[in-house]
């Protein structure tokens, strides 16, 4: 008894110095890192608010079976309530710790939203024909985040196209492939914390020129094209048929 007491003694010694040794959580860091990336944001011009975020694998809001749980804005009023204004994005941080916050597309920014193996692709070829990319970002394990310049709303409205790419909110789901967040919509932001240890980061940070959509558009779909390719062999494998590709 005495010889085993002795060694568990010193078992538990190994173990405390180990934690002693572990670099210690430094939450007032965290939030540091937090608002300067999003202040970094709101001084490229682009407006943000707060969104719900992750509670276990549920979503921190009221709706049971959330559909996007940790991905939806907080108020009803997201559109009129995002701002670039410094004061208010740091009482938004101080007082809501774990929210995420959103940026609201077709004022000052697009998003072009990707599959994540197409977006790789296409990054790829982007940069080796030497064409500028934007801030981009990667949206938990799937989608990749092209920020560029707004089409906006030109002096003449007739001259704005309908585009069948136009993603909504609540169209998300009907554009698997390529989503173009315009007016109307908004995508999450980094840093943002996604259900199942996920994430929403940069990979190109918001101090890079937003470019013009139309310099990236034809290299993505070609990504997107072979994307869902590559997918429709693969479930044809299996047996199944495969989404198509929005156009």
């Amino acid at each position: 008894m005495g010889a085993d007491s002795g060694r568990y003694r010193g078992t538990e010694g190994r173990i405390s110095q180990w934690l002693r040794r572990r670099p210690k959580p430094q939450p007032e860091a965290d939030d540091a890192a937090r608002l300067a990336l999003l202040l970094a944001v709101a001084e490229a011009g682009m407006p943000i608010s707060p969104a719900a975020h992750p509670s276990g694998y549920r979503c921190s809001c009221d709706r049971i079976g959330c559909p996007t749980p940790a991905r939806h804005p907080i108020s009803f009023a997201w559109q009129t309530q995002s701002t670039t204004d410094r004061g208010q994005i740091e009482r938004w941080a101080a007082n809501q710790p774990l929210a995420n916050f959103i940026t609201a597309t077709g004022m000052i920014h697009d998003v072009l939203d990707v599959p994540l193996a197409a977006g790789q692709a296409a990054l790829d070829r982007l940069t080796a024909a030497g064409i500028d990319v934007g801030p981009v970002a990667v949206s938990g394990a799937d989608r990749m985040l092209l920020f560029t310049a707004t089409r906006g709303t030109p002096d003449d409205e007739d001259e704005w196209w309908p585009c069948e790419l136009d993603c909504h909110p609540e169209t998300m789901d009907e554009h698997p492939g390529l989503r173009w967040h315009c007016r109307g919509s908004y995508v999450l932001l980094p840093p943002a914390r996604l259900p199942g240890d996920l994430d929403v980061h940069w990979i190109r940070g918001p101090e890079n020129p937003l470019p013009d959509p139309l310099t990236l558009l034809e290299t993505l779909t070609d990504a997107c094209a072979q994307y869902a390719d590559t997918a429709d062999e693969s479930d044809l494998d299996r047996g199944s048929v495969a989404w198509p590709l929005s156009r």
